[in-house]
């Protein structure tokens, strides 16, 4: 029996599940999988400043091909060098590049890196088949690590690397895996032998069609579902719907009837029976009595660097980079509008985007959002970073209304919701087939993370294309505060 060709990685996603090793051979193209790019550059840059962080090294190029990995890897350990990044390996068909090497005269040592920050199950998965790979080679493995975030650390004026990360020694639980993971792998290879092209192995779902990773193939494993289904209800716990899911209760005509959360019962009922939109007029009436003008309709967004790049913050955390703001003087007032987009380069662009938001919103108005979670948590973060500002911060919080309130009590709730009170479910569901309302008809950037990313891309964007990705990032903004000014005029409409 010819062995699988398995990789660290490869390895990981049949601890998973074993499917998706087939299905990555022999059916790839029918994979639906996120965009992930964004999360590749950030772990190639937290891995090249974790190689730092034991003195000079000597890195093996990824782009090399993989004999000659293993083959520089040979060299560079007959030469004694100390620390090697990307050191390659092969034992009966399983490879693995180590992260960071450290080779002393007694042994050596594995570190892995990792741009989360904690220990998942699946990173000990991934080191320990390291340690079986290099320990059945003969090496003398004396130490197995975790090298991964510590968002505890605040940036100073300088990076720390030594204080960015934490080290974690699991050498005892690689050491308890090892004949797990020798089981494993054959069973791997047994598997493999047993299906073959034509013969697609037969597997349920299950919560490990989301854990540690979302699965690339969950559309076509579920294919033969009825629509809609358990899955399609919004806010469940996925344990919950597997709950049902084992119980039998999959279609909404199965799930109509059992004793669930009245709000998922309500989300079946007017999908099985098309009812007329729910509206709380009374709700909605005391929401827009609360309003006081000027009326401010804002939204943020905010990006998150896995390495600190601003004095004062930490790994991951949100930094606020944009505003768009359209603002209603008085009754009867035109639409005003205003928006803020930071330079990439500016050190300082926090404390810039708020002296911008106090320059723009002067007057104690409604400060109106859509989930007020998010902008009074970044408001409530600038003023910690600047007492100087604190008390305009919290001006913003206590003058805040948020128009998502109705939504997520289901005071007003229409079948096309399907459930859910995310904006980019509500504004379709209030205007259909409106194409101003319409972010698909948007030109480069249509949810959150893509203007996340967008804007940490600009570093590395020619002037042009920077031009671009900017104007499509105040495109995208300006039509999350534009939708909040539809939704507020929709509520004056209902309670008429």
């Amino acid at each position: 029996m010819s062995k699988v060709n398995l990789s660290k990685s490869s390895y990981c996603k049949c601890v998973q599940c074993e499917k998706i090793l087939w299905l990555n051979q022999y059916k790839k193209d029918i994979a639906i999988a996120e965009d992930k790019e964004s999360v590749f550059e950030t772990g190639k840059k937290v891995g090249e400043y974790a190689k730092r962080l034991f003195g000079n090294y000597v890195d093996i190029p990824l782009d090399k091909t993989l004999n000659e990995r293993i083959k520089k890897t040979d060299e560079l350990l007959n030469d004694k060098a100390n620390v090697i990044t990307e050191a390659s390996f092969i034992y009966e068909n399983n490879f693995c590049s180590v992260d960071i090497l450290k080779n002393d005269n007694d042994g050596v040592e594995i570190y892995e890196v990792k741009s989360s920050t904690k220990i998942k199950d699946i990173y000990l998965d991934d080191a320990s088949y390291q340690y079986f790979v290099l320990s059945n080679l003969g090496l003398n493995v004396k130490k197995v690590a975790i090298v991964y975030i510590n968002n505890e650390y605040i940036r100073g004026k300088q990076l720390d690397i030594n204080q960015l990360f934490n080290i974690e020694d699991i050498t005892d639980i690689a050491l308890e895996k090892q004949s797990e993971i020798k089981a494993n792998i054959e069973m791997i290879n047994n598997y493999m032998a047993e299906h073959g092209k034509d013969n697609e192995p037969i597997k349920d779902i299950g919560k490990f069609c989301f854990d540690p990773y979302s699965c690339a193939f969950w559309q076509y494993c579920t294919k033969d579902l009825p629509t809609p289904n358990v899955f399609d209800i919004s806010g469940m716990q996925k344990r919950s719907k597997f709950k049902q899911y084992y119980g039998g209760n999959i279609s909404f005509e199965d799930l109509q009837h059992t004793n669930i959360n009245k709000k998922y019962l309500e989300q079946i009922d007017f999908e099985l029976n098309n009812r007329e939109a729910k509206i709380n007029k009374k709700a909605i009436n005391d929401i827009l009595n609360s309003l006081k003008y000027p009326l401010y309709f804002i939204d943020y967004e905010s990006c998150q660097y896995a390495i600190p790049e601003i004095e004062g913050t930490k790994a991951y955390q949100q930094i606020p980079f944009q505003y768009s703001l359209h603002i209603i003087q008085k009754p009867g007032a035109s639409l005003e509008h205003t928006e803020f987009l930071a330079d990439i380069n500016d050190e300082n662009l926090i404390r810039t985007f708020a002296e911008s938001m106090i320059k723009d919103m002067p007057e104690d108005g409604s400060v109106i959002v859509y989930n007020k979670t998010f902008e009074s948590s970044r408001n409530r973060e600038i003023g910690e970073m600047f007492p100087d500002l604190k008390s305009e911060m919290e001006r913003f919080n206590n003058n805040m209304v948020d128009l998502m309130v109705p939504f997520r009590n289901r005071d007003y709730y229409t079948k096309e919701m399907k459930g859910s009170y995310s904006i980019k479910y509500v504004l379709p569901a209030l205007y259909p087939d409106n194409p101003e309302l319409d972010y698909s008809e948007l030109s480069m950037i249509h949810k959150g993370d893509e203007a996340s990313n967008a804007f940490l891309s600009l570093k590395n964007k020619t002037p042009q294309e920077q031009e671009e990705i900017r104007k499509g990032l105040l495109e995208y903004c300006k039509l999350d505060t534009y939708a909040m000014v539809k939704i507020w005029e929709k509520f004056i409409e209902a309670v008429k």
